[in-house]
């Protein structure tokens, strides 16, 4: 099919011409035909005979704009279209989406498709109309396209309507696997498949699609926990797109003194974030491109300036502002924006726009600081480029501060630059970070458990163990913990079940109240939020409650000025109108640590003497002063060095490896705390500190859990406040610390220790 076929209908003839394409139904090819593809793309050949023999889950990896929904959905499309089906008699296929938004951009693209064979398509999510749901839920057929909460709503509302709903079920389509995987979603969407292949009453079909999968065996055992070996794996052998990649650097000057406007409201913008400002603006005005700003304040702050500058060079209004705490009609503007293909538009964003999303043909792609991690980046990066003979284009803009007598150390490390790095060294070698295994997820396994109950009307003791710990849903969880679980759910001082005397589980008095309350279905956690809505009417988005903002406060929201007016507690309600100055509120929960191999990869590229050559000329020079300064420290050898009173420890690790050393070394009685790449302990427990890193290195890896007990608020996920501390503890031991690496990372500290550490203890070295 190296041509468009002038019979769509025709067979593949004798010149190479796709064979997959004439196994597709006929109006499946008709559809395809009308599209104007000229090819089935690599992924899409291989997927379509799996799928369509409907025998074996599968496993799609392939990069971003790869066609990977296409080579899902043509032979899963062609297959119900074979299929002799009887109308409302329950749905034969779902879509299940990470985000809302992606649902609301596929779907679009599912109709046209599915129009052409007659078989319906149903969106299923919080923004959808009761009404659409329930003419669903009434004729039952075709395509479901919903998120993990809304089909967690679905069996725990309509328990008893969950086998007439998908006896005709025959594949589950998950997008965007890796963003499950290794979280708490992740947990609750392997419990939810089971469930509803339990309530069809047969095996169903499963089909995980993602860009940015780090190891395909522990992807297969996610996909299908009971059967890994069965799962197949069609990986692309499609080339990359030719690339254009430039990290750019920024000094920022040490500030004097405080801003005079940083009294009246006013945002203190740095010079080095007014430089990348302008440079944004200079580069992309004209065009189509996402900048990814990291945090939602970053997003804000960067919206607003752009914006300026667009009014004082008295330009059309060209950049949008787009993150989880703008209103969703705010955030659907902007993705409209992108998909007109005739006008330019820049939106500025978290990682809200990191997935599938369509908003059309991008130029380019720029990102602030280094990002959290590989996978993110890669992914960003396959938003630009996507037509034939076009590059993709990144630009990375990373700021350091500027080298003076008072300069600490770590910073003269320029430890973003040499992240940003070692980041994209790696992703160039296409290596993503490996899903973490061995977490516990308890608060999950509560939320399951009393999901179960509420769609059964009761659970025993078996039946849960059955579905939720022999599916292996939760395999790290054996009998004795599973037992432990039950019993503090059914403690009088939490009193989430209880049981009656044939030994059903039913809900007890707290039980009751968590299943009823409206973010149930959701295992994150949903913070409570004020609504932020303009004196004109309109919703902008929503603000944590603890967010600091008070009447008359000036602040940036959606990438305007606002002066809060009135803050209505009762209606949860902030009213603002349009002002000058301000800052971005606190919005909280940004920033997460490099993973080991991330950390491990910034210690090569310190080590190593070859020059990227994507880095512009300040970039270049802030490599060439790293390397200088690691030299200077010795740290080549060294495991540590001194600065003014505090002691600067290098273990080389990433977040969950440190984070143990660091506990550790506090159960030792050594103050420690986590600075990035090193470790800082105070200089006059040297000796202690050597002492505890000898006991450590010779002694057995310590008990992670006794370790976790150190952390002053253990609670992270959504239902932790009701484990106790013990499993608490447990729970948090398995997702936060790597206790059994303490003895080598100790040793080695040891080995590295330079011989003149005595005097390093009592002297003050310069840098």
């Amino acid at each position: 099919m190296n041509d468009a076929p002038s019979d769509p209908f025709g067979q593949a003839s004798d010149d190479g011409a796709s064979t997959s394409f004439d196994m597709l139904h006929e109006k499946v090819r008709r559809w395809i035909w009308h599209q104007g593809w000229t090819e089935l793309r690599d992924i899409q050949e291989r997927s379509i005979p799996v799928l369509l023999e409907g025998q074996r889950d599968l496993i799609i990896a392939a990069g971003t704009a790869s066609g990977k929904t296409e080579a899902a959905f043509l032979p899963i499309v062609s297959r119900l279209a074979t299929d002799e089906r009887k109308p409302g008699a329950g749905f034969e296929a779902i879509y299940i989406s990470p985000l809302r938004a992606l649902i609301n951009d596929q779907f679009g693209r599912m109709e046209t498709l599915c129009e052409e064979v007659e078989i319906p398509v149903w969106k299923w999510h919080g923004d959808v109309a009761s009404s659409v749901k329930e003419r669903a839920r009434k004729r039952p057929q075709g395509i479901l396209l919903t998120t993990p909460e809304s089909l967690e709503a679905i069996l725990v509302r309509r328990g008893n309507e969950a086998k007439r709903l998908f006896a005709a079920l025959s594949y589950m389509v998950i997008d965007e696997m890796h963003a499950f995987m290794d979280a708490e979603r992740g947990r609750q969407l392997q419990s939810l498949l089971n469930r509803i292949e339990i309530a069809a009453g047969h095996p169903v079909v499963r089909v995980g699609l993602s860009a940015t999968l780090a190891d395909m065996r522990t992807s297969a055992a996610f996909l299908r926990p009971l059967n890994p070996d069965g799962v197949e794996i069609l990986e692309s052998q499609m080339g990359s797109q030719p690339l254009k990649l430039q990290v750019r650097g920024y000094i920022q000057p040490r500030l004097k003194q405080r801003d005079a406007n940083s009294d009246k409201g006013e945002a203190t913008e740095s010079i080095a974030d007014i430089e990348i400002a302008t440079h944004l603006f200079d580069t992309l005005r004209g065009h189509r491109s996402l900048i990814f700003a990291g945090s939602r304040r970053n997003v804000e702050l960067y919206t607003a300036r752009l914006r300026g500058l667009c009014e004082t060079s008295g330009v059309p209004e060209e950049f949008f502002a787009h993150h989880g705490s703008l209103s969703r009609e705010h955030r659907e503007e902007a993705e409209r924006r992108l998909k007109e293909d005739d006008r330019p538009g820049s939106i500025i964003a978290t990682t809200t726009l990191e997935l599938g999303i369509d908003v059309g043909h991008i130029d380019a792609v720029s990102q602030i600081g280094p990002g959290h991690t590989v996978s993110g980046m890669r992914q960003r990066l396959g938003r630009s480029g996507r037509r034939a003979g076009q590059s993709s284009v990144m630009r990375v803009y990373t700021t350091e501060m500027a080298i003076d007598e008072r300069i600490h150390p770590i910073d003269a490390m320029r430890p973003r630059t040499v992240q940003t790095i070692a980041m994209l060294n790696l992703m160039l070698r296409r290596w993503n970070e490996p899903p973490q295994i061995g977490c516990l997820h308890l608060s999950t396994l509560i939320q399951q458990i009393l999901a179960l109950i509420a769609q059964h009307g009761g659970l025993t003791v078996k039946q849960g163990w059955n579905r939720l710990i022999e599916s292996r849903v939760f395999p790290e969880i054996d009998q004795a913990l599973y037992i432990g679980v039950l019993r503090r759910m059914k403690h009088p001082e939490v009193q989430l079940i209880e049981q009656a005397p044939d030994g059903t589980l039913l809900p007890g008095e707290e039980g009751e109240r968590v299943i009823n309350d409206r973010g149930f279905y959701a295992v994150f956690m949903t913070p409570d939020e004020f609504k932020v809505i303009t004196d004109r009417g309109r919703n902008l988005g929503t603000l944590p409650v603890d967010s600091p903002v008070m009447p008359e406060q000036l602040i940036i929201f959606a990438g305007r000025r606002w002066r809060v007016m009135e803050i209505d507690d009762q209606r949860r309600e902030i009213l603002v109108t349009r002002a000058y100055g301000g800052v971005p509120p606190n919005f909280g929960g940004e920033g997460l640590p490099p993973a080991d191999e991330v950390v491990a990869e910034m210690r090569r590229v310190y080590e190593g003497i070859a020059i990227p050559r994507f880095l512009d000329k300040v970039a270049l020079e802030c490599l060439t002063e790293a390397r200088e300064t690691f030299d200077h420290l010795g740290l080549r050898h060294a495991s540590l060095r001194r600065h003014e009173d505090e002691l600067l420890l290098f273990p080389w690790v990433g977040n969950r490896a440190q984070l143990a050393l660091v506990l550790a070394l506090a159960s030792h009685g050594v103050k420690a705390n986590s600075e990035g790449i090193a470790v800082t302990v105070p200089a006059k427990d040297g000796g202690k500190l050597v002492a505890a890193l000898k006991t450590l290195a010779e002694r057995p890896a310590p008990d992670a859990e006794v370790l976790a007990r150190l952390v002053p608020d253990m609670q992270r996920a959504k239902y932790d406040a009701y484990l106790g501390e013990e499993l608490l503890a447990r729970c948090y031991a398995s997702e936060h610390i790597d206790a059994a690496r303490v003895p080598i990372i100790a040793a080695d500290l040891i080995s590295r220790l330079p011989a003149e550490a005595t005097t390093i203890f009592e002297t003050k070295v310069p840098l």
